[in-house]
């Protein structure tokens, strides 16, 4: 069994309390109370429900730490001590629709240093319907339950398989998009868009999809996986190749046999707007 530190051990303990209600709100989908906040984009009382619990199960083993949450805003907690980063349900519309696709994200973020936002040092990406545990810690690797992740191999374009988030009602820049795809769809095998950013950088860090692009995304959809493909050897950037993804949030996410050969496709499609 692979040795991790105690917070990969609180972490994973909360997400799988949140997950049986979560598997138990799926299976009676059509029942459950639905809100909108905004266009397109809903809210369950199961993104509640799960929220809730994680809070609680997180606070009882750092009762002083504070929190960034999709539903609940931002919790202060003692500044001079990490946060939580948590999505209690990344891919709610996947959800909603009855599609399994969707999963817990959590991540431990260092305190900041000035305006500068502070290191993610821990992450967790669980998908409660195939009871996976996509977990990292920064300087130990990435890891799924007790198997090592790594990043793909491929070092051709024409091999790799690219996820992305497409725009939609309310979200996102639809001509930006429009143009990354038109430059990379002809190059690629295969471009796929299943509604779960946060599954989509941890399949990136276990090899199963060879890249990521996506813009328009919050820190707790991203916090996690970034962690993950960084930790799996693999490269984060902005659709420039530069560090700025959460000032420009724009995210690209690659091994290093594909990462320049996509940013210049992504660098060439938005380089005209």
């Amino acid at each position: 069994m692979v040795a991790h530190s105690g917070l990969i051990t609180v972490m994973d303990r909360a997400a799988r309390k949140a997950a049986p209600r979560l598997r138990r709100d799926f299976n009676e989908v059509q029942q459950l109370q639905v809100s909108r906040k905004g266009p397109a984009d809903f809210v369950s009382m199961a993104d509640k429900r799960a929220e809730q619990t994680l809070v609680e199960e997180l606070r009882k083993a750092r009762p002083d730490w504070g929190f960034i949450l999709e539903e609940g805003g931002e919790i202060a907690g003692d500044p001079s001590k990490p946060r939580w980063i948590i999505d209690p349900l990344d891919g709610t519309t996947n959800f909603l629709h009855g599609l399994p696709h969707f999963a817990i994200s959590i991540a431990v973020e260092e305190p900041r240093v000035g305006s500068k936002r502070g290191e993610v040092t821990q992450g967790l990406v669980y998908q409660p319907l195939t009871d996976e545990s996509f977990w990292a810690e920064k300087g130990r690797g990435a890891w799924l339950q007790s198997q090592r992740l790594r990043v793909s191999a491929r070092r051709d374009l024409s091999e790799a398989l690219v996820a992305t988030g497409i725009p939609f009602l309310g979200h996102g820049d639809i001509r930006q998009w429009t143009a990354i795809f038109a430059q990379v769809a002809p190059e690629v095998a295969g471009i796929r868009r299943y509604g779960s950013a946060a599954l989509d950088l941890a399949w990136v860090a276990a090899g199963r999809y060879d890249a990521f692009w996506e813009a328009s995304l919050n820190i707790w959809d991203v916090a996690a996986g970034i962690l993950l493909v960084r930790e799996a050897g693999g490269f984060v950037s902005d659709f420039r190749g530069g560090d700025r993804m959460h000032e420009r949030n724009e995210y690209l996410a690659t091994n290093d046999g594909l990462a320049t050969k996509l940013h210049k496709l992504v660098a060439q499609g938005v380089k005209g707007l």
